[in-house]
């Protein structure tokens, strides 16, 4: 059955974020779905896991690309070969595709509105702190998966300016998200950037047909961005139109928040507990992490990127082996695409720690639902892939955030986390 949409919220601090804030300001807009990862019986999608993954490898792929590009690979890190979705894959998907619809749809896109141009013309926008990018689609998107999307036209915009160069990501289906570069006015819940660099793409995979979203607008640094400029966010904050460079996420199955300018202390208990990030590499980089499983420490000293973007999460094959061998009766799931399975009545206590507290993934949040039905074994939400962000650097999608609330620091370049009040 079709579950009520939920609220996301962007909200605009008015103070700096060492003072408590008040939600007064910002406005409400609604949360659109995309496919869960289990299906609508408790069981793994496992067809939509592997598109997933590809996705995320490919997605991650580009941003390497443009790091090397604007400031140099960190070492360890390898920009791999364009992933593919499985033939087999595809097929299966299609094949359900055909059949009676049933809604399979209970994980969240932190997506929501925002305008473009003078006047205004709206977009479903997913929020990215994975990528650092702004793009929609073109008016001169002629291809069947733009014919359902709200598309931008340049000429209705009297703030519209085209520029040199040209914006590209490839995905694994052989498709690509591509188009022209230009600057406009992009507003977020009030919040005014003027001359902000993004793509109105002329091409758009195939990946996004059943997606909700128009495009998305990246929250990371500019080091990863395509079209080497700064994302919105930072724009914004430079034209003095947020107080302060903060920004910060709480995700859940209700009264989902993403706050520009600050923190809402409403939305958590006691203080953030603040952690350095990685600079160099252009991502939400927190540095000094270990992963728990119980009170034993399963693997440590590995980095952790934090991923609006990205359902699940992700570690280096070899890593997520030993996690996995700290988890009572878990076994290979998909040996290929780094999928392990455990007895469901039994979850994990699983956390992560950077020095400090250990925070917690709930047993909801890490079971990706049961291998087949009845098969009393669940798999977890964390599988181990190389995405070529280094052999101790691991990805931290929704799956973890999703039981905290999570803030990213522009002014001291530090990623936080406090308790969901």
């Amino acid at each position: 059955m079709f579950c009520k949409a939920t609220l996301l919220t962007v909200a605009l601090a008015l103070m700096a974020t060492a003072t408590p804030v008040e939600r007064d300001t910002g406005i409400r807009i609604p949360l659109r779905k995309r496919a869960s990862l289990t299906k609508a019986d408790g069981t793994f999608d496992h067809e939509r896991a592997i598109v997933q993954t590809v996705l995320t490898k490919n997605k991650h792929r580009q941003n390497l690309i443009n790091l090397e590009k604007n400031a140099g690979l960190k070492p360890g890190m390898e920009i791999k070969p364009l992933a593919q979705v499985p033939n087999t894959t595809v097929a299966a998907l299609e094949k359900r595709q055909k059949e009676s619809l049933t809604d399979e749809e209970n994980d969240e896109e932190w997506a929501g509105t925002i305008s473009i141009g003078t006047p205004g013309q709206k977009f479903l926008v997913d929020f990215d702190t994975g990528s650092s990018d702004l793009w929609i689609p073109s008016s001169s998107c002629t291809s069947s998966t733009c014919s359902s999307k709200n598309k931008y036209k340049a000429s209705s915009s009297s703030t519209s300016s085209k520029k040199s160069g040209s914006f590209e990501i490839q995905y694994g289906d052989g498709s690509t998200v591509s188009g022209p570069v230009y600057t406009d006015t992009v507003t977020v819940a009030g919040i005014t950037a003027k001359n902000q660099y993004f793509s109105p793409v002329t091409t758009l995979s195939s990946s996004f047909a059943s997606d909700p979203i128009d495009g998305i607008l990246g929250l990371a640094y500019p080091a990863i961005s395509n079209l080497g400029e700064n994302p919105f966010f930072n724009t914004a904050y430079s034209q003095s139109a947020v107080p302060s460079d903060v920004f910060a996420f709480k995700l859940a199955s209700s009264g989902s928040e993403l706050y520009l300018g600050g923190t809402d202390s409403s939305l958590y208990s006691g203080s953030i507990e603040y952690h350095s990030i990685d600079t160099s590499t252009g991502f939400w980089q927190a540095t000094g992490a270990k992963a728990l499983v119980g009170s034993t420490t399963a693997v440590s000293g590995f980095e952790t990127v934090i991923d609006s973007g990205t359902t699940i999460m992700y570690g280096p094959p070899s890593a997520v082996k030993r996690f996995y061998k700290e988890v009572s009766g878990s076994k290979v799931y998909d040996s290929e695409n780094g999928y392990y399975s455990y007895p469901c009545d039994s979850a994990p206590t699983v956390s992560f720690s950077w020095g400090g507290k250990a925070w917690k993934i709930s047993a909801a949040n890490f079971n990706l639902g049961e291998t087949k039905s009845g098969s009393g074994q669940c798999v977890g939400a964390l599988a181990g892939e190389d995405l070529g962000l280094g052999s101790d650097t691991w990805l931290l999608g929704d799956s973890f955030m999703k039981n905290v609330y999570t803030v990213f620091n522009f002014g001291t370049d530090e990623v936080g986390f406090a308790s969901l009040a």
